[in-house]
Order: C-alpha cells, then sequence, then structure tokens
C-alpha cells in the first residue's frame, strides 16, 4: 500500500510560508491528493486484480478478454431490476433482441484512472497561478520573523525593512491582492466544471449519483435499481462476431466480470459528496472575498482580530491608512508572523502612518 500511495506523500509537506487560505488548501492540497491516490488505486493490479475477465464458449479467453476491454460492454437497461437469482442472472443481464431492446454501453472505465489525473491537474492550476504571480514576496517579507526565538538585533533589522518596504509601496498592491481573488474565483469555477465535466464523462449520470444512492435504501427490494449496479456493473454483456467454417457470420455472447467497477463506484460517490462540500464552501468563501473587498470596517474587525495583541488605536489607524491591497497583505503577513513580533510591526506602522500624517498637518503652521 505505501508503494502505491508513496507518490504522493510529497504534497504533504506543510509550507512554511503560507500564501493563501484553509478553503484554498483544500482544492490543491486534499482534492489533488484525493485524485492521485484513487488514480494509482485503479491502476493497481495488486489490489484488483484484471481490470476485466470475459466467459464464452470457442473463443480464446484472453482474446476475449482483451476485445471487451476496448470495445465496451453493455447491459440491458430493462434487467436492473428484479431478485438477482431468480429474475436476472446479474442487475442488467439477460436475454435482448438486437435492435429492438434498449442497451447500454460502459465505455468510461478505461479511461477513469486518466481522467483522475487530468482533474487533479485542473484542480492545481490556480495554485500554480499563484504561486508564479506571488513570486515568493511573502516568504522574502517574512523572513525569520515566523520563529519566536530571534535574537533582537536580527528581529529589529528585518522588522525595520519589512515596515520600510510596507510604507515605501503604500497603495501599490492592489493588484497583488486582485491576482489572489482571481485564483479563489478560479477555484470555485473549476469544482463546478468538474461536476458537469464528471457528468458528461458518466453519461450524465453524476448530478444525482449520490443522492440516488441514499434514495436506495428507502425504496422496496424488487422494485429498487442500484444506482452503483446501474452506472458502474460489475457484471456485463459483450458480443463478439467471427466467421464460421462456411463463411457465415456467427455471434458469440459472452459474460464480463468488471472487478475495477467494485472501486470505481466507491470512488465516484465518495468524489461525489466531496465535490459538493467544496463547491458549497467556495462559494461561502467567495461570499466572504466579496464581502471583505466592499467592506472597510469588516477588514478593520479582521485585522483586529488577526493583531489581537495590538493597541485597538493602532490597529485602526494602520487599517484606515491601508486599501484593500494593502490589507490583504498585512493580513497574509499576520498569518506567518510570530504574533508577539507582529504586535511591534502594527505598532512600528501606525507610529510611521501617524507621523506622516502629524508632519501633513503641522506643515501649514511651519509656513
Amino acid at each position: 500500500m505505501f508503494d502505491v500511495f508513496g507518490s504522493v506523500k510529497g504534497l504533504l509537506k506543510i509550507d512554511q510560508v503560507c500564501i493563501d487560505n484553509n478553503v484554498f488548501r483544500m482544492h490543491y492540497k486534499a482534492t489533488v491528493i484525493i485524485l492521485i491516490a484513487f488514480s494509482l488505486l485503479v491502476t493497481s493490479r495488486q489490489y484488483i486484480g484484471d481490470p476485466i475477465d470475459c466467459i464464452v464458449d470457442e473463443i480464446p479467453l484472453g482474446v476475449m478478454d482483451t476485445y471487451c476491454w476496448i470495445y465496451s460492454t453493455f447491459t440491458v437497461p430493462e434487467r436492473l431490476t428484479g431478485i438477482t437469482g431468480r429474475d436476472v442472472v446479474q442487475p442488467g443481464v439477460g436475454s435482448h433482441v438486437e435492435g429492438e431492446d434498449e442497451v447500454k454501453y460502459h465505455k468510461y472505465y478505461q479511461w477513469v484512472c486518466f481522467v483522475l489525473f487530468f482533474q487533479a491537474i485542473l484542480f492545481y492550476v490556480p495554485r500554480y497561478l499563484w504561486k508564479s504571480w506571488e513570486g515568493g514576496r511573502l516568504k522574502m517579507l517574512v523572513m525569520d520573523l515566523n520563529s519566536p526565538i530571534v535574537n533582537d538585533e536580527c528581529k529589529n533589522d528585518r522588522k525595520k525593512i519589512l515596515v520600510d518596504y510596507f510604507i515605501g509601496n503604500l497603495n501599490r498592491h492592489n493588484f497583488y491582492a486582485f491576482r489572489f481573488f482571481v485564483c479563489e474565483a478560479l477555484n470555485f469555477v473549476n469544482v463546478i466544471g468538474q461536476i458537469y465535466f464528471v457528468d458528461f464523462f458518466l453519461d450524465g449520470e453524476f448530478s444525482t449519483y449520490g443522492s440516488d444512492v441514499l434514495k436506495f435504501t428507502e425504496l422496496e427490494p424488487d422494485e429498487r435499481i442500484d444506482p452503483m449496479a446501474r452506472v458502474f456493473p460489475k457484471v456485463t454483456k459483450c458480443t463478439f462476431h467471427k466467421y464460421g467454417p462456411s463463411g457465415s457470420v456467427q455471434t458469440h455472447d459472452g459474460l464480463c466480470v468488471l472487478p475495477l467497477n467494485i472501486v470505481n463506484e466507491k470512488i465516484y460517490v465518495f468524489l461525489w459528496f466531496w465535490f459538493i462540500i467544496l463547491s458549497i464552501m467556495s462559494g461561502i468563501s467567495l461570499i466572504y472575498r466579496i464581502a471583505v473587498v466592499s467592506g472597510p470596517k469588516l477588514r478593520h474587525l479582521l485585522l483586529r482580530a488577526r493583531s489581537r495583541l495590538a493597541e485597538s488605536e493602532e490597529v485602526e489607524l494602520v487599517a484606515n491608512k491601508c486599501n484593500i491591497g494593502d490589507w490583504f497583505l498585512l493580513y497574509q503577513l499576520g498569518k506567518n508572523i510570530d504574533p508577539l513580533i507582529y504586535k511591534e510591526v502594527i505598532s512600528d506602522l501606525s507610529r510611521e502612518m501617524g507621523g506622516d500624517e502629524q508632519s501633513a498637518h503641522k506643515r501649514p503652521f511651519d509656513a
């Protein structure tokens, strides 16, 4: 098991400097790890065995397995109901008249591992963009100020560099902040788009898949259709045509067992609930971000909560002087800098900003 999932352990490392937030990390860390782990799992024969095993007379089993894996198998929707072993051999498996009875082909199981990996890449794109745009600015500003044990000389020097940078670049961080907001919006658009993408991949079955599984247990055994058996059948049919001794076309009906779908059905039940939860949290995060951008009072309260050790008057003065970009950078710094040092940074900023204000008031009298 460790051999299978060892390749994703690199994604579990904790960044020394946090440049985003918890909801953002759920997209590029948790979801990417989940999708890559699932992709590796469905390709591991150690736990699943052969992806398909077909039974048919007069056709070599290896040939039938390869043929049915390439050209897909099918089920008969009318045979999904009934008691297994009495009414039907397996859900969806039964006699049918070609050209008259409806059949449903299942072509997607060959591509599940590739689709899961592709989805993982899509979930990482906003993180890649933000990391490129951010350019290590926070890490450069934080330096060693995230450690509570640092000598006074070093702390004062780096604190002065930080304060000088912030004062010198005041009101110039809007572009920096709005690029992060764009990445947050991309996360939301991506997860909604992924739901529609998987729904298209599974022939329109994914949008209600999780809710159908929950409703399944409430129906009578004779009447209910297992949604997992409908979307990911474990036993299917496969038709093989070949020439007979006289040159006539012979049709061979085979039964195929798909062990892979035992895993696939659980994977997509989990992903349905995960994507729903993730889309709700991303939507709430976007609403929160809109409120932050449009509400200076809310920004002041959030900065006050982040710098709880600082004096409220100092926090208010700094918050009033900062636009949305400055506030965002200062708030992100508060996540990474030691609280005691952050209190001193706020105090130094308020003194610098307050000094500028006092100088501006004195100039008319000096003249």
